[in-house]
């Protein structure tokens, strides 16, 4: 009798598996919050220079005020999520946690007063890191999934425009969290790089200044 190696579960079924758990999360965190602690746990956002609200960096992108806030946020964060996700769940795993941090402390340093809550400034950082690695690494593996980023999802940068009851400043600081996990992890992979950069062979942008 011969023993049949199994095969290894591929790496985007973990990283995707992620992205769903990380979704009903959020949804068992809105249910939870509605129907048994009485929206209490809206409370623990992001409260702009205040100590007792700095925690709330880790809390704010699971937790929305309603059904449509988790509602509105979750598709673009299985998508959006997803393209960051094929490139590895190391590199889904690092802008995610870049964006949370970079994002989420900016929104304390910086956002005007009120709890920030939800999951849209992810969104935004996902957003950011797919544009971000298109043009800091110039490749064709990232140049595609910023393509399909963009024609999918190009008018919630309306996201950014200051507007009442919306936390455009979360939007905005996530977004920039998303440019610095890419630019970060394109640093890395030039340090990093070998003969297999030949199979991603960079590309150059064309000139527009030429005559």
């Amino acid at each position: 009798m011969t023993a049949v190696e199994q095969p290894s579960r591929p790496w985007y079924f973990n990283a995707f598996a992620l992205i769903a758990a990380a979704l009903a999360l959020m949804w068992t965190i809105e249910a939870v919050d509605t129907f048994i602690a009485g929206n209490w746990f809206q409370s623990g956002g992001i409260h702009p220079r205040r100590v007792d609200g700095l925690d709330g960096i880790f809390w704010a992108p699971f937790l929305h005020s309603d059904w449509g806030h988790v509602t509105s946020n979750s598709i673009p964060f299985a998508v959006l999520g997803g393209l960051v996700a094929i490139r590895g769940l190391g590199r889904w795993l690092a802008v995610t946690v870049i964006v949370i941090v970079v994002g989420g402390f900016l929104t304390w340093l910086l956002a005007g007063g009120g709890n920030h809550i939800g999951a849209s400034g992810v969104v935004f950082g996902y957003f950011g890191a797919l544009l971000g690695a298109a043009f800091f690494e110039r490749r064709p593996a990232t140049a595609a999934p910023a393509l399909v980023a963009i024609l999918m999802y190009s008018g919630i940068v309306v996201g950014l425009v200051p507007q009442d009851g919306i936390s455009w400043e979360g939007h905005l600081f996530g977004a920039i969290g998303g440019l610095t996990a890419s630019k970060l992890l394109a640093d890395q992979r030039r340090k990093g790089s070998d003969d297999s950069d030949e199979l991603d062979p960079k590309f150059d942008w064309p000139d527009f200044d030429a005559t």
